[in-house]
């Protein structure tokens, strides 16, 4: 039976494909998250690491790396760079968010404590600076770290515009290229840069993985109102219950009325919401055309991102890329 046969879905493609580097990228996470002197990091880290997920972001600096025949392999370092940067932010998150299902099981905080998730995702951060100087290139520094920092820079943002019903979808599209897009990006990125690629190739493959993010956050706020929850490993209406103003939300209030808006100040800005309000807060939602509206946004993103690749010379690698775009905002119909 083919590749194409046994799996139709493109990230089961590329753990296929990239199953011998991903097997090393995971043995490489769980030597450096070991800790001699604190068992605890290694409790609260393998309890995330280990929940499952589809490890997207490394897979994508392995897919850059592989899309180019690169031999060596710093790749698998900076891959597991990108896992630990995307698990300590997840941990953080979680205490921020108050979170309490990840992946479809209790969040770190809730099962140890906040003081723990805080200074675990610490101890990641700086082992994967640890890693990524490993690789010897300048270059990889800088992009990671620069990563690193727009990251914490959007979280920091959103704290301010997640609750202002004045929050924009300019000021909405700054929050999603910290929080999430950055690392997609960082992730392709330094992918090309670590297999020697020249300038326009490597921006290329940043463009891709900033557009590929882009539309992977616009379709998880679509799904927080929309999703299955067995199948998301959330709650429906969690973004609402947590007051956050992402894209559908942003959509509907630009074109409320004056009783609507007071709703949304109410609910989201305030703080007050009752039962039933989720519910009306969905029927706005489609009476305004919001969650359409949303994904044709993330279609369109999609294409941006397809568009970059299709710059690229021609290769299964790049092709299996190019249909991630299509299944990410597949997860909505």
């Amino acid at each position: 039976m083919s590749l194409d046969q046994s799996f139709t879905k493109p990230h089961e493609m590329l753990a296929t494909l990239l199953a011998d580097e991903m097997g090393a990228v995971n043995a490489l996470i769980r030597d450096r998250m070991a800790s001699r002197h604190a068992p605890r990091i290694p409790e609260v880290t393998a309890h995330l690491v280990e929940a499952g997920g589809k490890r997207l972001r490394p897979m994508l600096t392995l897919a850059a790396a592989r899309m180019f025949d690169y031999a060596g392999d710093n790749h698998v370092k900076l891959a597991a760079t990108v896992e630990f940067i995307h698990t300590a932010t997840l941990l953080h998150d979680d205490v921020v968010d108050e979170s309490a299902q990840r992946r479809g099981r209790p969040t770190a905080n809730l099962l140890f404590d906040n003081k723990s998730s805080i200074l675990t995702g610490d101890y990641l951060f700086a082992r994967s600076f640890q890693l990524m100087t490993e690789t010897g290139s300048l270059r990889v520094l800088r992009i990671l770290s620069d990563a690193a920092a727009t990251i914490a820079e959007g979280e920091v943002l959103q704290l301010t515009a997640a609750q202002n019903l004045a929050t924009t979808e300019e000021i909405y599209l700054q929050v999603v290229r910290g929080k999430t897009a950055a690392l997609f990006s960082a992730a392709t990125e330094v992918g090309g840069v670590i297999a020697g690629q020249d300038d326009g190739t490597v921006q290329a493959l940043f463009d891709y993985g900033d557009a590929l993010g882009i539309a992977f956050q616009i379709v998880d706020d679509l799904l927080d109102y929309g999703g299955d929850s067995a199948a998301t490993g959330k709650n429906v209406g969690d973004d609402f219950r947590e007051r956050k103003l992402t894209l559908p939300v942003i959509k509907a209030v630009a074109k409320a009325d004056a009783e609507e808006r007071a709703f949304w100040s109410r609910v989201i800005e305030k703080g007050d919401q009752r039962e039933g309000d989720l519910e009306h807060a969905l029927a706005l939602l489609d009476r305004h055309g919001a969650m359409a509206a949303t994904r044709a946004d993330a279609l369109a993103w999609s294409a941006k991102g397809k568009a970059a690749l299709e710059t690229l010379p021609q290769s299964q690698m790049r092709d299996i890329l190019i249909d991630l775009n299509d299944y990410v905002v597949a997860r909505v119909n």
